[in-house]
């Protein structure tokens, strides 16, 4: 290597010439530097229990208790409709929590002494819900303490979150039975500073990022799940900021600094300007990371490097650009499927799709096509009359999701195949890029078959309707996302195009491990050795059946790992948009030798922990 990326600098915070006397101090969940006016959110206080014994009778009581856990189920699906807008990481996060609300609303313990409450003891719904919740909580608590004394922290999070989870639903369903509606954060005016005593993991979901300009919190924690959504959502967040809603005022100006998790309240001019030009900083350093984007990701050795950026939602598009990005190499079109009443049509699809590829410019786009199953877009699927075609019980993981699920409705995927060829017809006075098809979660040949079967029969049935497809017809391709799928890339290559891997997938697969399992997240860790061989494995394969393969899972927006990645074989990527400047400079100073020399250390490795290291203190 000739140079090394320039270090970060250990402080994150302005100098200030005195201390200031209107400093709080929190947990910092997420970087950043925020200045903008205080908007307080408070929910309405639920109220006092004042008649605990029912005098309408436990039939009755049953009754308004059911109503109460379906006015939740539908609330629930209504933010299953949100996560659309959420990245992925932050979705599959929410999507899971969310399932644990339903499983407690569900033929579940919590429900069931509910009404042996109300049956046995005459209690009304309410003081039934907020006994039961309460006795259940306190007795998770209890258990996180004395796990806690037995020095395993780990675990007491885990339970103190469930203990968190039933409060959260016996807070709902309080709601529900009592009529005291949740707080919203749509009145907030643009770039304000969200302040509120509690924000629970069910809001993230309500946050617009782009009108909220940071998070300050008085409760909770680096490790609960709303901070781990929030920093999902990349908003600068700072929670546990102690006697924070008597100290802050609607509309006060603050300074929130993300890296230190101070909160300025009404800052001086000085403090303003110092925070101002500390901010100025941060954009200073993202507009050097923009001159990197006429420059070519290029080890010095001479190798290309592809890096292509993955694409939720189409207003990220202009990131997406301003990044340099070489192409969509994952455009998720869940996006089009998320807050309707009924699946988008072959028109409405196919005007969404050309007017992202129009938008590249004539650089490539490849299309996923409807990941649905398991935990995704189980409520649409409800209201549509498909919810049969999904287990209900049981790991969703491991059902019906992906490719699976669309062989079972072909005539979803016959749309979706129809309207995205229709956006890469060529069209005068238009440039279209090359397009490309995914399929998502394959495991075996015949699916590969199966849908390409109806990919051909799709695209002769438009050719016969009069329309120009390109010839040939764009690439079909698969995600290997399951051992299976990459051990087997040899013969898989002979029916697919191109392969990606989804590093999230087959990282949770590999290793049986679900990341937003509290209980076990500490044991998912893409650098475990066996994930890394099937990698390995699967680019050998691919290579050697000359199809093209890329990575698009979270492994490539960490540079070092791209690193590890290159030596093991691959030179195609696609990430968030935002990693891509970090990426392509770590590239430019680094030879393919270097590349090979991190594999080499790496793969000798078997601890996961000192395959870590190993990687961080690469081209420090």
């Amino acid at each position: 290597m000739t140079e090394t990326p320039p270090r970060r600098r250990s402080s994150r915070q302005p100098r200030r010439s005195a201390p200031s006397c209107s400093l709080l101090h929190g947990k910092a969940i997420t970087p950043g530097m925020a200045l903008g006016p205080a908007g307080r959110v408070e929910a309405l206080p639920l109220p006092d229990i004042t008649e605990r014994y029912s005098a309408i009778g436990p039939e009755a009581e049953n009754v308004r208790l059911d109503e109460a856990i379906a006015r939740a189920f539908h609330q629930i699906e209504k933010m299953r409709d949100r996560l659309v807008g959420l990245p992925e990481e932050g979705r599959a996060e929410i999507a899971s929590l969310l399932t644990v609300y339903e499983r407690m609303l569900g033929p579940s313990r919590l429900v069931r002494q509910v009404r042996e409450r109300i049956a046995g003891e005459g209690l009304c719904a309410e003081a039934a819900v907020s006994d039961v919740t309460q006795e259940l909580a306190a007795q998770v608590s209890r258990m996180a303490e004395a796990v806690a004394r037995e020095n395993s922290a780990q675990d007491a999070d885990a339970n103190l979150r469930l203990a968190g989870e039933f409060e959260e639903v016996g807070r709902r369903l309080m709601r529900n039975l009592t009529g005291i509606s949740y707080r919203a954060f749509s009145s907030l005016p643009p770039g304000s500073v969200l302040v509120a005593e509690q924000l629970r993991p069910a809001d993230v979901a309500m946050i617009d990022p782009a009108r909220i300009a940071a998070v300050v919190t008085q409760g909770g924690g680096g490790a609960d799940h709303t901070a781990i959504l929030l920093r999902a959502l990349d908003i600068p967040a700072i929670l546990a900021v102690p006697n924070l809603m008597a100290q802050v005022q609607e509309g006060e100006m603050l300074v929130v600094d993300g890296h230190l998790g101070t909160v300025t309240l009404s800052p001086n001019e000085t403090e303003l300007r110092l925070a101002g030009e500390f901010a100025q900083r941060e954009v200073r350093e993202k507009r050097a990371f923009g001159r990197l984007k006429r420059l070519p990701a290029q080890l010095q050795s001479g190798e290309d490097i592809e890096l292509s950026a993955n694409l939720e939602l189409p207003a990220e598009m202009p990131m997406l650009l301003r990044n340099g990005a070489k192409g969509i190499g994952l455009l998720r079109s869940e996006f089009l499927f998320g807050e309707r009443e009924d699946l988008p049509d072959e028109d409405g699809q196919t005007d969404a799709y050309r007017a992202i590829v129009q938008a590249m410019d004539g650089r490539p786009v490849t299309i996923r096509v409807l990941d649905w199953g398991g935990e995704k877009g189980r409520a649409c699927m409800r209201r549509l009359g498909l919810a049969e075609q999904v287990a209900d019980g049981g790991n969703p993981a491991l059902g019906l999701r992906g490719v699976r699920l669309l062989l079972r409705v072909p005539d979803v995927l016959e749309t979706q195949f129809a309207a995205i060829l229709r956006a890469a017809e060529p069209e005068e006075g238009a440039v279209i890029g090359p397009v490309r098809i995914l399929l998502p979660m394959v495991t075996s040949a015949d699916e590969i078959v199966a849908a390409r079967e109806i990919y051909d029969r799709v695209a002769r049935r438009l050719k016969r309707k009069g329309h120009t497809l390109p010839d040939p017809l764009p690439p079909l391709g698969i995600m290997i996302e399951t051992p299976a799928a990459a051990l087997t890339v040899d013969t898989l290559a002979r029916h697919a195009d191109f392969m990606a891997l989804g590093t999230n997938d087959l990282t949770m697969y590999t290793l049986a491990v679900d990341r937003s399992d509290s209980m076990v997240a500490d044991r998912y860790s893409p650098l475990h050795p066996g994930v890394l061989r099937l990698i390995e494995a699967a680019a050998d394969s691919a290579l050697k059946a000359r199809r093209p393969i890329s990575v698009c899972g979270e492994m490539a927006s960490d540079p070092r790992v791209v690193a590890l990645l290159i030596g093991l074989g691959l030179r195609s990527f696609s990430m968030n948009s935002a990693s891509l400047p970090r990426v392509k400079r770590l590239i430019r100073t680094l030879t393919l030798e270097d590349c090979d020399q991190l594999r080499r250390q790496v793969m000798l490795e078997s601890d996961p922990d000192l395959i870590q290291d190993l990687v961080r203190q690469f081209a420090t």
